[in-house]
């Protein structure tokens, strides 16, 4: 298939494009290549896809209405995954501007896109960052996720929204996923992972937010991976339980459905950091601060659809996961 990547740069985008490639689908990568984390990590991600038979790439902004639809009107792909985003739950408190661009303004370009060529299946990314102030474990799809603690959670919640309502008005096959914490080899410097593993290895402090007390279902980019491919590849149906006198959160009156997409495994940050010192052979000094604006205290997701429904099943434990990252850490920052 002609299958169109945005956020084909970044981390599960670049990912998901190997996956692809690999198995003999055409890709179409699209990213505009921006400085909210280092680009030469971004570059260095595309750098592994170019060249190689079937993979073409485009720096766009999504935001450019114009741009997009030429680009879907030249492109005719088959299906979308739209990964690109402007990510980070702090950052949105500082610079709000760049989630309206990014996420809302980019949606509606790439649902526009979908809808002018009538793309055979939408796969977006959405967040477990939707479920806010929800304190009902695990998170399901099915019960209501109408009160996110962020901007970022805002605009994720928005898109599947704008996205059911494609569905239903153009009849468009879309699926949302909400992702859970991804971590592994060429992740965003922006999240625990990486950052503890830099100020450990470089003596310096950790900020561990919440005294600690955070638990989170971190998901390894493979298992995101296999996932986000299985889904891809069965474009959502109507629901032909979906009444509207009760409405399921997680279908819709058109063939449009959301899943959650995590390790169903909540771990304690404190474990989480302790398996990084284990793998590095060295202590961490932590320093211990409040709960952050923005963050929810545990995430934990509820994935029973996507096992009975894709035969989902995340395999990697936080130990081999964590030991595989710090292993392409070490390489790619050549430290010994």
């Amino acid at each position: 298939m002609k299958i169109l990547v945005t956020g084909a740069a970044g981390f599960i985008g670049a990912a998901v494009s190997e996956r692809l490639l690999g198995r003999g689908d055409q890709v179409i990568g699209v990213d505009n290549l921006n400085d909210y984390y280092d680009v030469r990590l971004k570059q260095a991600r595309l750098a592994r896809l170019q060249g190689r038979p079937g993979f073409s790439f485009q720096r766009l902004e999504l935001a450019d209405t114009n741009a997009v639809a030429q680009l879907f009107a030249e492109a005719q792909p088959a299906r979308v995954v739209h990964l690109a985003a402007q990510a980070g739950v702090r950052y949105s408190l500082r610079n709000p501007h760049a989630y309206v661009g990014a996420n809302l303004a980019a949606f509606v370009n790439v649902l526009e896109g979908c809808r002018t060529i009538h793309a055979g299946h939408l796969v977006f990314a959405s967040s477990s960052s939707v479920y806010g102030a929800s304190t009902q474990m695990p998170f399901s799809v099915h019960q209501p996720a109408d009160h996110p603690l962020s901007l970022y959670g805002a605009t994720k919640k928005s898109n599947e929204l704008m996205a059911h309502a494609y569905s239903h008005l153009f009849d468009l096959p879309m699926t949302g996923l909400r992702f859970f914490t991804v971590y592994g080899p060429w992740g965003r410097p922006d999240m625990s992972l990486f950052l503890f593993t830099r100020a450990i290895l470089a003596g310096e402090p950790i900020d561990v937010y919440n005294q600690g007390e955070h638990q989170r279902d971190f998901t390894y980019i493979d298992d995101i991976v296999e996932g986000v491919v299985r889904v891809l590849d069965r474009p959502a149906t109507r629901d032909p339980a979906w009444s509207s006198t009760a409405p399921d959160p997680g279908a819709g009156a058109g063939p449009y459905r959301l899943y959650n997409i995590g390790s169903n495994n909540p771990i304690p940050l404190l474990r989480y950091i302790e398996v990084i010192e284990a793998t590095l052979g060295r202590k961490a000094q932590r320093n211990y601060l409040p709960l952050q604006s923005g963050d929810v205290k545990a995430t934990w997701a509820d994935v029973s659809d996507l096992v009975q429904e894709f035969g989902y099943a995340p395999r990697t434990s936080i130990e081999d996961g964590v030991a595989r990252f710090v292993a392409w850490y070490r390489d790619y920052y050549a430290i010994k």
